[in-house]
Order: structure tokens, then C-alpha cells, then sequence
């Protein structure tokens, strides 16, 4: 078997939302599709995938570097031992051919893009959903369908107020969300939203993305930038932490978070720098890493094995992201649940149709590969690039 060919199409997800550091309005996402000459029901396997929000496409270097390399190697290279499938990790270090380790910069966007659509055709080659692939072949066999997610939102966009805040929060609690995220940094615009007795009783909230230390300040007494200063905070409280938030307790009593700036996108190196001297604690605090803007499954897979040599439980790590390639991974390596944005960044955002929100849970459908299929909006434009 072998890889026909692989295309990639820059898509505009644009909104007029913005977070502390950057506004979505000309954001773009790579969508890639994994050709290969496996006949499944009288058409070829195609595996599918696409970079989170929050980072632009990556065209260039996938169609400049990546893309090349694959194509240009023997196929024998890249199938597994039986010779009847696609090997991701083969496919990975071919990628990985002449990278110089560290200096991440947007490749990691790059190589996890392509690695999410070749995990997506593997698992449809196998015939299962990836998540029973994942566990078979690095759990139990037994894969947890129940996932917990958390609703994000918040952003600012033209003509929010304090009563289009509150209105956005407890949409996310009619759907069945017990978490919610709010990314602004303004502590009226979250005083207002928390004062809501119904935000109050029916979940808990967390404020994300503050954009300097004097604006964390309210919060915390600093905004790490820093593994060390990320290192003290830590040691200065025992509410959780996570990598891309710091949590404390104010007197409105609920939970808030604030980020710390470039979680998203964690190689398996920074990540152990990270737990080596950034003071976090393995009993109570909380990892996001995307792994679509984190060199893909493959670099993710050695990530948890190095978090597990330092006494870390993959239940600690709930992706950012909101897609549903971290759902497969929750599912089918026990991690602790997913981020989720209901509303925001579609078709690319959410889950399959049918797939509902129930007590803060999503219970996955039985598709095979990442699930693609089952979102017909999303598939729709799948199915554009690989006619």
C-alpha cells in the first residue's frame, strides 16, 4: 500500500473576535487530505486533518518541506510491518528528516497537521474509530467513551456588554456545559458574569488570556513568563495550575484561570523542562497541550510516556483545541476531558451531529477513524479537497 497524494486547501475561519493578544478576523486553518490507494467500499481510504484555531495554515511549509519528503520516499518506508497499513511514526521521523531539533516555530503546526490526517486514514484502514485503535494499542483494549468537556468563549467582539456576557455563558449551561471558560481579561466584564445566581449554582468559571503581568496582578501576584516565576506562583498556592493557566480563588469564590501565553504548542522537550523546574504538581495540577499544534499524535504518544517516567497520569492532561482529535485521544488514552468551543470556528469546531452535552460529558459515536464523517458540515469540505 502507499500514499497517492496528499493536498492541502488555506481555509479562512475569520470572526470578529478577539482575545487579549490577537483578533480572529483574518485567521486561517490548513485542511489536509491523506490520499492512499486502499479500496474501502469501492473508493479510496482518505484520511483527513486540520490545524487548531489560534495558529494560521501552514501551506507553505507543508507543500515547500513536509509534503515533499513523503512523496519522495520509497512507500515500503512508511507502511507498518504487515505492509497493509500506514506506519505514523515512520511517516513522522520522514517528516522529521533534516529538522534540527528545538526552534519549533510554526512547523509543529506543519507536521501535527499531516500527522492528524494520517492517524485519521490509518484507523479508517483498521476499520475502527481511532479511539479503539489508541487503546488497543497503548491501553487496555478498553476505551473510555464518556469524555468530559468545558465550553470556551468570551471573546471580545463589537457591541459586547456585560448582559450579551452573561446570556453567552448561560447558553453554554442550557447545553448541558458544567465548565465554562471566559477569555477576557476585564474583571468587571467577569464580576457582572458571576453575579449571575444561575452561573452561580450550576457551574464553574474560569477567566483565561491575560495579556501582561500588571493585568494579572488582580489575580495572582504575577503572570509567569518565566519557569521559574511560573515555578513560584505554583508553590505559592494549592489551588490547580495548569500550563497555560495559573489558578486562584477571589472573593466571588469561583474558580479563575489565567494563561500563560504559547501552551498550546508543547514539544515533548519543553514539556520536560517544563515538569523538571516549572513547579507543577503532578496531585492537582493540569496540562493543555494541543496536540495538533504540537508536531502531531506521534511527539503527543512520547509526551505522555515521559510525563509518566515523572509520576504523571494522562487524567491530567485536557487538551486545548476543541476539536475532535483530542476527543479520540481523551477517549482512547484516558486523558481528563477536552476543550470544547460550541459556537465558535465552524465547521472546524464541535462534535458529530446527534452528539450532545449531558451533565458537563460527551459520549462518543461509533465512527470509524477521527469521526470526520459524521459532522456533515465539516465533511462537506472534506470531501471538496479530495474529490
Amino acid at each position: 500500500m502507499k500514499i497517492v497524494e496528499i493536498r492541502e486547501k488555506t481555509i479562512p475561519i475569520s470572526s470578529p473576535i478577539r482575545n487579549a493578544y490577537i483578533d480572529f478576523s483574518k485567521m486561517t486553518l490548513s485542511l489536509v487530505a491523506v490520499i492512499t490507494d486502499v479500496i474501502h467500499d469501492g473508493k479510496p481510504v482518505v484520511g483527513y486533518g486540520f490545524n487548531s484555531n489560534g495558529r494560521y495554515g501552514q501551506g507553505k511549509l507543508m507543500r515547500e518541506r513536509f509534503i515533499p519528503r513523503l512523496m519522495e520516499a520509497k512507500p515500503e518506508s512508511l507502511v507498518d510491518a504487515s505492509g497493509n497499513n500506514l506506519d505514523p511514526h515512520k511517516i513522522w521521523n520522514t517528516m522529521f528528516t533534516n529538522e534540527k531539533p528545538g526552534g519549533h516555530g510554526e512547523r509543529s503546526v506543519a507536521i501535527g497537521t499531516i500527522d492528524m490526517a494520517v492517524w485519521d486514514a490509518v484507523a479508517k484502514i483498521e476499520g475502527k474509530p481511532l479511539f479503539q485503535l489508541l487503546a488497543d494499542r497503548y491501553g487496555n483494549g478498553q476505551p473510555n467513551r464518556k469524555i468530559f468537556v468545558y465550553a470556551a468563549g468570551g471573546y471580545y467582539y463589537p457591541g459586547q456588554d456585560h448582559n450579551k456576557l452573561k446570556d453567552e455563558m448561560r447558553s453554554y449551561i442550557d447545553r448541558g456545559y458544567t465548565v465554562v471558560k471566559k477569555r477576557s481579561a476585564a474583571r468587571h466584564l467577569m464580576k457582572t458574569c458571576v453575579a449571575s445566581t444561575r452561573l452561580w449554582k450550576c457551574c464553574k468559571m474560569a477567566r483565561n488570556c491575560v495579556s501582561t503581568p500588571t493585568a494579572a496582578s488582580t489575580w495572582t501576584p504575577r503572570l509567569p513568563t518565566q519557569r521559574h516565576s511560573h515555578s513560584m506562583t505554583c508553590s505559592g498556592t494549592k489551588s490547580p495550575a495548569t500550563r497555560s493557566t495559573l489558578s486562584c480563588k477571589p472573593r466571588c469564590g469561583t474558580t479563575t484561570r489565567i494563561r500563560w501565553r504559547r501552551a498550546k504548542t508543547c514539544s515533548r522537550c519543553r514539556t520536560r523542562n517544563l515538569i523538571r523546574y516549572g513547579g507543577m504538581r503532578p496531585d492537582r495540577d493540569w496540562l493543555q497541550f494541543d496536540c495538533a499544534l504540537s508536531y502531531g499524535l506521534v511527539e503527543y504518544l512520547r509526551t505522555l510516556d515521559m510525563l509518566k517516567e515523572h509520576g504523571w497520569s494522562p487524567s491530567r492532561c485536557i487538551p486545548h483545541g476543541g476539536h475532535q482529535m483530542s476527543l479520540n485521544i481523551a477517549a482512547g488514552l484516558g486523558l481528563g476531558g477536552n476543550e470544547s468551543y460550541p459556537d465558535l470556528f465552524q465547521p472546524f469546531g464541535g462534535f458529530p451531529d446527534g452528539v450532545k452535552v449531558a451533565n458537563g460529558y460527551v459520549t462518543l459515536p461509533d465512527l470509524p477513524g477521527i469521526g470526520f464523517e459524521g459532522k456533515a458540515d465539516l465533511y462537506r469540505e472534506m470531501q471538496a479537497l479530495s474529490a
